[in-house]
């Protein structure tokens, strides 16, 4: 069993997911699916009662409910549209050129990929409310373990050295909710454990809660554990590092404001943690990724697990989805050997990154192009249509070592939010755009590592081959369906406008404009309705 916490006792894990009336969820009915509605002070009395409560924090970014994998804790909205990793990828990638989901009767996805949204998408209300959920358990953890409570309660010294690790936890995990907020709404409900818990949640926006999300990080670094020193799927010093380096590097479309020098900075230290890249491409995306050579690269994973958390989570979809309608290739990917039916296809922008020759053998290409008796078109003209466009196979179920996950459906395949090939590629990009503690020859290096590693026989790039345009494409190359697609294109500048068209963006075949508004998403109109604090955003 992969998982950081003990999953088989899911009903103490979950049992903090039933506590959630707090501030940042009012706008959120939360519906309690266990007898018990409160924690009493009886959960309390065994010491480890902590470290469970704790993992309702973590379970959060994973599961959706308590009822098993279809169950969802936020009312009005099921586990496909409120599972954090999921609704994630489908906000940063689906709504980007990368991928195309089939079935578009599927709540939400049709207006996701042929950017159409509204505040009434269920998809972007799913984001919002699952990442506040996150925010309430944190709250209510910190609330739970002050120095009075652990006092009133007679907690011992080694307990409490543990809880000032945990505390530290909570809290970044509220940060990385906060961040995701600032950068896909622009605003948030803000609260923190002080507020009361029903008291009507401030609104903050953009500016304050980089000012907030940084100043928090920085306080609790030295509460947290030293890079890969803590359980597996626990956050430690370099996930606090990885979220400020992504935050600087995006400062100039949050804040207009140059922190590429602090981007650098950060990279430096994730860098200097111990962090390896795996020895094959493919390992970072396998059953297995928590022990084989990916465990020194995954920096921060959300955890999957076929047995104990099943969900349908990002990866879960995305393996179960790239099975071919032509190649019915589930077999070799670990699932059903016909999956959900061609489920997901590429859109063919993103396959003309690997056109080149050089990309024939590249790991990084798992493209499907069809059966030598039926080849696939790489133009999708019908979204309906799923013998058209071609399809992926970067995730999978298989272990590295022989064999597959524990279950056909559920796979066992954690999703990488973070990895070390980013940071190098992070590095990179802060350098040209100006960093002024960074070198040539260390960006150089570090792209060439990951052609290296790749087996990509252009892996001496030199200096004039290292450019804004070459770090987007390579970014894609790198970190496909990995939910970084569409904040790397606002960040380039081709996410909205005309400049970079892709097929169905803005809903026509070859692509069209979008409007500069887009590059937020909107507040959910049922968010609007329960906090007046908080404003519509610009354009909806």
């Amino acid at each position: 069993m992969k998982t950081i916490f003990k999953i088989e006792k899911i009903a103490a894990i979950l049992l903090v997911m039933v506590v959630a009336l707090s501030s940042c969820t009012k706008d959120l009915n939360i519906t309690p699916k266990d007898d018990q509605d409160l924690l009493g002070e009886e959960f309390f009395a065994n010491e480890t009662s902590y470290k469970e409560l704790l993992a309702g924090v973590y379970a959060n970014l994973s599961l959706t409910g308590v009822d098993g994998p279809g169950s969802s804790n936020i009312d009005g909205l099921d586990a496909g549209t409120s599972q954090f990793g999921r609704v994630l990828l489908y906000l940063q990638t689906l709504s980007a050129d990368q991928m195309i989901w089939s079935y578009e009767n599927d709540p939400g996805t049709r207006e996701m990929q042929r950017n159409l949204w509204n505040a009434d998408d269920p998809i972007i209300l799913g984001m919002f409310g699952r990442s506040h959920v996150t925010i309430a358990f944190a709250n209510n953890f910190l609330r739970e373990t002050t120095e009075a409570k652990l006092n009133e309660r007679e907690v011992s010294a080694a307990t409490r050295t543990e809880i000032t690790k945990y505390r530290a936890e909570a809290r970044l995990l509220r940060a990385m909710s906060y961040y995701y907020m600032l950068d896909l709404f622009g605003q948030a409900n803000f609260s923190t454990e002080d507020d009361a818990i029903n008291a009507q949640p401030q609104a903050y926006n953009r500016a304050q809660l980089f000012d907030y999300v940084e100043s928090e990080l920085k306080a609790i670094e030295t509460n947290l554990a030293d890079p890969l020193t803590n359980e597996h799927g626990r956050a430690d010093k370099s996930v606090a590092w990885m979220i400020l380096a992504k935050m600087y590097l995006n400062a100039e479309v949050y804040l207009g404001q140059d922190k590429y020098t602090d981007c650098v900075e950060y990279c430096n230290k994730i860098i200097g943690g111990g962090y390896s890249l795996a020895t094959d491409y493919a390992h970072n995306f396998m059953a297995d990724n928590d022990v084989n050579s990916a465990k020194n690269e995954i920096i921060f994973p959300l955890i999957s697990d076929g047995t104990y958390t099943q969900n349908y989570g990002p990866t879960t979809v995305m393996i179960n989805g790239s099975v071919g309608s032509i190649e019915e290739n589930g077999a070799a990917l670990g699932v059903g050997a016909t999956g959900w039916g061609g489920a997901i296809r590429l859109r063919k922008e993103f396959v003309q990154l690997f056109d080149d020759g050089i990309f024939n053998n590249d790991t990084r290409n798992t493209i499907l192009k069809g059966t030598a008796a039926e080849p696939r078109s790489i133009v999708i003209t019908d979204i309906s249509n799923k013998d058209q466009g071609y399809v992926l196979e970067k995730y999978s179920n298989a272990k590295s070592t022989g064999g597959f996950g524990s279950d056909q459906t559920f796979v066992d395949t954690d999703f990488p939010l973070f990895r070390l090939a980013d940071v190098y590629l992070m590095y990179a990009e802060a350098h040209l755009r100006g960093a002024t503690n960074s070198t040539e020859a260390n960006a150089l290096l570090y792209v060439n590592l990951l052609r290296t590693r790749a087996n990509n026989p252009q892996n001496n790039l030199s200096s004039s081959d290292l450019t804004l345009d070459f770090i987007l494409d390579e970014r894609a190359r790198e970190l496909h369906w990995e939910a970084h697609r569409r904040q790397d294109l606002i960040r380039f500048g081709k996410f909205t406008g005309g400049s970079y068209n892709w097929a169905w963006k803005g809903n026509g075949t070859n692509g069209i404009s979008l409007p500069a508004y887009m590059k937020l998403f909107p507040i959910p109109a049922a968010s609007l309705a329960s906090n007046p604090n908080l404003t519509q955003n610009a354009g909806y």
